[in-house]
């Protein structure tokens, strides 16, 4: 990769150098688990942690960046074993050779977590994790056992919460150490006990919480096959919610807490009275419900023994007489009245047949046209006389008498109109027509005009 002719050079920057080697280490290394222990640990004010990673031998500078080291729990510090899971590459600025750690955890902490994988997939692949095989816990529970210290909180717990919500539950308790090297195995014979005794109806096995090491004991393979295999129902109630067992894997319930296995085990004194209340209540409801059932059938053979009862027969036939009775008598009348109306009818028509009424009508008729053909004559005589008195007034307003008596007048040559003086000449005899009689003249002209 690095080869180089002897007829060329292949000069790199500084940066091009860092670069190249980063992408080496990052695409041929990878990411990497890394066991080794921590020193000059700083927490930058930016969230960062800068610190070097060394064995006896070396040792390599590291960086764990904050979205990382937010979702660490623990809090390093100078000398912790650790176990990393990191990147391998190079910070370009100043060519330091180092690691980008993306998780960390104690050493011991990981060994024991990768144990507990190991063992969690060969269970399942087993088939000791599958739910078919799981029991269901009884629907009345009287007496629970308990597999946990004598001493411990877990039992206290658990006793307060059965005492509290149903004390008339029996308790039996199977000591046994529940942390330590021997505890897994107290815990598989305190359950032998217990199967062996076949006094409870279920079984509690837990502790309180506590770090992966004291719950270890939880995570035996013989213990979880003692839980696969043991015909009484079990609870597992290791430690908190987070925390999380082989036995919560096998055992046929998972309760998050001690508390919460009591609550499981338990029916609630209060839940169980209200539930009493309402069986009472669905009993007196079904009761009374069957006493209406029983009253109503009661009440219809009663009605049915009356109903056939001979005078109650009798009664229904005289009903039935006199509505037969009442329809005739109705038909008939309705009968009687439609031929009345026809009659009637008949008469009225017969009436407008006569002839003396007819020709009274026709005689009435004449006298009306007479008056009002005189009305109508009247009329028209009155409308001619009108517009002869209109024509009379145009024609006088038009008429030549009209305008001679307004001073004007007609002169006449042998009966022709002299429309103008043109039409003279000295001597000429003419005749003036005035509105009240004529006057001959005789032309005679001015000689000096």
């Amino acid at each position: 990769m690095f080869s180089q002719s002897s007829t060329s050079k292949n000069i790199f920057s500084v940066s091009q150098l860092n670069r190249m080697a980063r992408s080496v280490l990052e695409s041929e290394i990878g990411q990497i688990w890394l066991s080794a222990e921590i020193s000059n640990f700083v927490a930058a004010s930016s969230g960062h942690w800068y610190f070097t990673l060394k064995d006896s031998r070396a040792q390599i500078k590291a960086a764990m960046f904050r979205g990382a080291n937010m979702r660490i729990k623990m809090r390093p510090k100078e000398g912790d074993k650790i176990l990393v899971r990191a990147t391998v590459g190079i910070y370009e600025a100043r060519g330091d050779y180092q690691l980008v750690v993306d998780f960390m955890e104690p050493e011991g902490e990981g060994q024991l977590k990768q144990q507990f994988e190991q063992l969690k997939i060969k269970l399942a692949a087993e088939g000791l994790f599958s739910t078919d095989h799981k029991l269901s816990l009884p629907s009345t529970i009287k007496t629970v056992g308990v597999v946990t210290s004598a001493t411990g909180a877990a039992l206290h717990d658990i006793l307060t919460v059965l005492n509290r919500r149903s004390p008339n539950t029996s308790v039996i308790v199977y000591p046994s150490q529940v942390q330590g090297d021997t505890a897994a195995s107290q815990i598989v014979k305190a359950i032998d006990k217990a199967i062996a005794r076949r006094e409870v109806d279920v079984l509690i096995v837990g502790r309180g919480g506590g770090s992966l090491e004291d719950l270890w004991c939880f995570n035996d393979e013989t213990l979880a096959r003692k839980l696969y295999h043991c015909p009484i129902p079990t609870v597992s109630a290791v430690g908190h919610e987070v925390d999380v067992t082989i036995c919560d894997f096998v055992a046929d319930v998972r309760a998050p807490t001690p508390s919460a296995a009591a609550e499981l085990v338990s029916t609630d004194k209060q839940e169980l009275m209200q539930m009493i209340d309402g069986l009472e209540k669905m009993l007196n409801q079904a009761m009374q419900t069957r006493l209406q059932i029983h009253q109503h059938a009661l009440q219809i053979i009663d009605h049915k023994l009356v109903q056939t009862h001979p005078e109650i027969k009798i009664k229904q036939q005289l009903q039935i007489i006199n509505g037969l009775r009442l329809h005739i008598s109705a038909s008939f009348e309705r009968t009687l009245a439609a031929q009345q109306k026809r009659f009637d009818n008949l008469q009225r028509r017969l009436v407008q047949k006569n002839p003396e009424q007819l020709i009274q009508r026709q005689q009435q008729q004449q006298q009306n046209l007479s008056v009002q053909l005189g009305k109508n004559l009247q009329n028209l005589l009155q409308n001619k006389q009108y517009q002869l008195a209109k024509a009379s007034e145009l024609l006088e307003t038009v008429s030549p008498l009209s305008t001679l008596a307004r001073g004007y007048s007609i002169t006449y040559k042998e009966k022709n109109i002299i429309k103008s003086v043109s039409d003279l000449k000295d001597g000429d005899v003419i005749t003036t027509q005035l509105h009240d009689g004529q006057v001959n003249s005789k032309v005679q002209f001015n000689q000096s005009q």
